[in-house]
């Protein structure tokens, strides 16, 4: 190991864990400390301003500005109190991440002193600089304006000293130009369209809630071992580096004992979290060495959004406190497994019913048929946009690589479920017997009784039902889960729309209510019948056999992201009102314009390795046998030299070959960015870097991973993967 090497290796590994203080109290006595959540809005707003508030927050009724003012007021002083000085609007633009500006509560007071202020227009709206965002045409540099408005819905924090407001982040002509408001509106859509459809089993249902829980999985390296290595420093995963002799293969790691730092780690992770009112549950190892994760109590959809991205922020902040980097690419290692964020999401009523639940009677179990066929067709007509809505250039690495779901969409339903959707798919909806007036429990003897968890788990499946819920399996582990979530949910929310409109037509001719939801329930499985695989997603067979049900099979990122322009796309986030053309095709605009960035900052980075580190190191080391091979020949007799310089000449060769492919695959690389970057089209330069640069990462990595085998480890700068992967 080279001098340099071993010193940031020691370094690292004699790295203490932090003691963490807990505060006082159990968990239970501390959470949401620093949340304004109802039980401060009862404590520190007027009763009046508390209605309305709450209102706002479970109805959607707009605040007056008289309560805005109020609820500023009362905001402000508990946030003082807290010790924040600060407060700023916390949003999410276009990069995937967070964005705040800060501002102080202070203003002057017009004697030459200053004096705290926070009103009800501070609160309500901001206005950042919409040109430095990503917008996809939207705003121009010379249009700058863009406003974040207030979500009431999701309560304010605090984060060290300032107060965070959650908005989001709109342009100066009305145009979304964030995660947050889309989803907003894609929630909306599927708690009207849902309760529509809830109403035929129980006319007492005023709202539906979609849910989520997120799986947060994650890596952490020691941040001495980070620090020694550009590709992970500016792209988050190792562009270099032949596999350890270990890795995950005796499957050790997983659920393992969790090592004493990464528990440290992991407690003030959870102790930050609960005091911001995340209700943190699961921790554990994961698969592959130093993967982990970490899982909180399933949230309404658009707060558990918020609280995945906090927790993603809280993890970087708490990990280099103990000495760690945590690494949320999807794929930092090659040969082992990458990191998801599995979207555990289902439907629920304001009377607590779980629509995606099986139930008791025939009735409660026809309803949760329902909700499920409804899924599947939704899944089944947009499983190209909701492929896109989780496929980038870091999530591409991970799908389909014996660890996560492969890159087509499928649904896996288990026995019971399958058999139920066969029986009623086979039977003519005239011998289901439905008795009784409208009022009454009906018979409907093909509904049997259904069990919770009464299936195996299917690892393969992109979507998969897993008793409850659907687990979307695909969502990368960086990702803003609003992306998948805004999809899934307005896609539910049209086919249930559209569900809806087709039973009343068959009530409207004279069918009884379950009657008429059966016929269409037939025809749904029936049409969503492609969606449906219970096998193996991984084998060739399945690529096949997906192309001849006509899912979508494409593999180019850039090519994927074109199912969001698609009509029946556009028309399915036109009609729920979650989306316009124009804002989509500027989210277009900004995934083509991502995905290029990120292979060329890769490119750029693994070329820089190459000429900087890799061959001069290289060259050094065959350098070296060169000067063996000559002082030997000096040594022996020619006929013992050239015997005993065999194994030096085959290695110097070897070096030279390794080096020369390198050196022209590195130039070849140059030029074929400096030809795609002329390329005006953001999806065709995005193409370009995909089919030409892209491919020749791996072929020039293969060839320095041959060199870090045979090159002296004395003068190998780079950390390995051996001390990358294993804390100590």
């Amino acid at each position: 190991m080279s001098t340099l090497r071993f010193r940031v290796v020691e370094a690292a590994f004699k790295k203490k864990a932090v003691e963490v203080c807990s505060p006082a109290g159990k968990p239970s006595e501390y959470f949401a400390r620093k949340v304004f959540n109802r039980e401060k809005m009862l404590r520190y707003l007027p009763e009046k301003a508390y209605a309305q508030l709450a209102d706002s927050i479970d109805n959607g009724t707009p605040l007056d500005r008289g309560t805005a003012d109020a609820v500023a007021l009362g905001m402000k002083k508990w946030a003082i109190e807290m010790g924040a000085t600060h407060y700023t609007h916390w949003f999410h633009p276009l990069t995937e991440g967070t964005a705040e500006k800060h501002d102080s509560f202070v203003d002057l007071d017009g004697k030459g002193g200053l004096v705290e202020k926070f009103s009800g227009k501070l609160l309500i709206q901001q206005e950042p600089d919409a040109s430095s965002f990503p917008s996809g045409g939207i705003r121009n540099t010379f249009e700058a304006r863009g406003y974040t408005a207030w979500d009431p819905s999701s309560p304010a924090f605090i984060i060290d000293d300032t107060l965070c407001i959650p908005t989001i982040f709109i342009s100066y002509t009305g145009e979304s130009l964030d995660y947050k408001a889309p989803l907003l509106r894609a929630l909306e859509a599927v708690g009207k369209a849902a309760a529509g459809v809830c109403r035929y089993f129980d006319p007492g249902v005023k709202k539906v809630y979609a849910y989520l829980g997120w799986e947060q999985e994650y890596f952490l390296v020691d941040e001495g071992l980070y620090a020694a290595r550009p590709d992970l420093l500016l792209t988050g995963r190792t562009l270099m580096g032949h596999e350890s002799s270990k890795n995950q293969q005796l499957e050790d790691h997983y659920f393992g004992a969790i090592p004493t730092r990464v528990q440290a780690f992991m407690k003030e992770l959870e102790i930050e979290a609960l005091e911001l009112g995340i209700p943190l549950k699961t921790r554990h190892n994961e698969v592959a060495p130093n993967q982990f994760e970490v899982a909180p109590i399933f949230e309404e959809c658009n707060l558990a959004n918020d609280h995945n991205l906090l927790v993603m922020a809280l993890m970087r902040k708490v990990s280099r406190k103990h000495g760690f980097r945590v690494l949320l690419h999807e794929k930092p290692f090659k040969g082992i497994n990458g990191s998801g964020k599995h979207n555990n999401w289902s439907l629920g009523t304001d009377g607590g019913v779980g629509l995606m639940s099986p139930g008791k009677s025939p009735e409660e179990n026809l309803r949760f048929i329902t909700f499920v066929v409804n899924v599947l067709k939704a899944v089944y007509r947009h499983n190209g946009l909701l492929k896109a809505s989780i496929i980038s250039a870091n999530n591409a690495h991970r799908l389909g690589a014996n660890e996560a779901p492969p890159a087509i969409l499928s649904s896996f339903l288990g026995s019971q479920v399958t058999a139920v959707l066969e029986r009623l798919e086979n039977t003519d909806v005239n011998e289901v017997v439905v008795e009784g007036k409208q009022g009454m429990k009906p018979d409907i003897a093909r509904i049997p009784e259904l069990l919770l968890d009464n299936t195996d788990r299917n690892r393969t499946s992109a979507f998969a039902f897993t008793g409850n819920r659907f687990e979307f399996r695909a969502v990368g582990s960086e990702a803003n889960c609003a992306a998948a979530m805004l999809a899934l949910n307005a896609a539910v929310a049209e086919q249930l729309t559209l569900f809806k409109a087709e039973v009343d037509r068959e009530m409207a001719s004279g069918k009884e209510t379950f009657a008429a939801i059966l016929e269409t329930l037939r025809k749904d499985i029936k049409e969503s019948k492609p969606i449906r695989f219970d096998g193996n997603g991984y084998s060739e067979a399945w690529k096949a056999e997906a192309l001849r049900r006509g899912l979508d099979c494409e593999t180019s990122v850039p090519l994927i992201i074109d199912a969001y322009l698609k009509d029946s796309s556009v028309r399915m986030f036109e009609r729920t009102g979650v989306m316009t053309r124009k804002e989509l095709e500027a989210r277009n605009e900004v995934k083509w314009e991502t995905y290029t960035k990120k292979i060329q900052i890769e490119a750029r980075v693994l070329g820089d390795l190459a000429m900087n580190h890799i061959i001069p190191i290289a060259t050094r080391y065959q350098s070296s046998l060169i000067d063996n091979v000559y002082k030997m020949r000096d040594l022996f007799p020619a006929d013992k030299a050239a015997r005993m310089s065999v194994r030096n000449l085959e290695i110097i060769e070897d070096i030279a070959e390794h080096i020369c492919f390198i050196k022209e695959k590195t130039d070849e690389m140059v030029e074929a960015r400096k030809v795609a970057n002329k390329i005006t089209s953001e999806r065709e330069k995005a193409i370009a870097y995909h089919d030409k640069v892209f491919p020749m990462l791996d072929e020039i990595r293969y060839h320095i991973d041959k060199l870090e085998l045979v090159v002296d480890d004395e003068i190998w700068t780079l950390p390995k993967y051996r001390e990358l992967l294993f804390i100590r």
